[in-house]
């Protein structure tokens, strides 16, 4: 193994901020959009698709610019890591890894995530690449940024199809992380345990996956 790349939301930083502020610009109780998240999620839905039982009809781009103009846009700091995330990036580098982050999110999020330097060689999201996961481009990219071979490259993310399993398909070793909605809900799922090499709890053990 020579390249970990990591997905954003819900494997580096938690989505607490992101969800509450849509449901505070949208003017719905946060329970109800979390619950509402939680729904599509089961259904194997996009999670834009609350956004839409909340305000049928919603433009979502447009919002999305609306927030921003008025000062209520995007916004990610040291407190949206989760905790094991600084220690594992920096303790794979100490091993020689290249460390990589790569998921599904705006370009405003790839200037926020790279203020807060994070222990990591390159931070791309799918709005500066052109392409978004699970598209096989999106994982071509990666592999042109891993500078390693698939096989030797690892995918982390917590979403089963947007992470384990495209990420399989296009050859990478991936790992399947228990977080979040998507990484509770389908850790058990017959698909991601035959695609996963690995399903973990923490990034901690990551690590010790390295040094087997």
């Amino acid at each position: 193994m020579k390249t970990f790349v990591f997905d954003i939301g819900e494997t580096l930083v938690r989505d607490d901020r992101y969800w509450g502020s849509w449901a505070d610009w949208l003017g719905t109780p946060r329970h109800t959009l979390s619950a509402l998240v939680g729904a599509v999620t089961a259904q194997g839905l996009d999670n834009s698709e609350a956004l839409k039982l909340v305000r049928p009809g919603i433009d979502i781009p447009a919002e999305y610019a609306a927030r921003e103009a008025a000062g209520r846009g995007e916004y990610l700091d040291e407190s949206d890591l989760y905790e094991d995330v600084r220690p594992t990036l920096a303790r794979l580098r100490a091993l020689g890894i290249r460390v990589m982050v790569a998921g599904n999110q705006t370009a405003r999020a790839g200037e926020l995530l790279r203020t807060l330097d994070l222990p990591a060689d390159l931070v791309a999201t799918s709005e500066e690449w052109g392409c978004a996961k699970p598209s096989a481009e999106f994982f071509a990219r990666v592999l042109g940024a891993s500078g390693a071979p698939a096989r030797d490259t690892v995918y982390v993310g917590d979403h089963p199809a947007n992470d384990t399993l495209p990420a399989a398909e296009a050859g990478l070793r991936t790992v399947h992380l228990r977080r979040g909605p998507w990484g509770h809900l389908w850790a058990n799922d017959p698909r991601v345990r035959e695609k996963a090499d690995w399903v973990v709890e923490s990034l901690h053990e990551l690590t010790a996956i390295v040094e087997e």
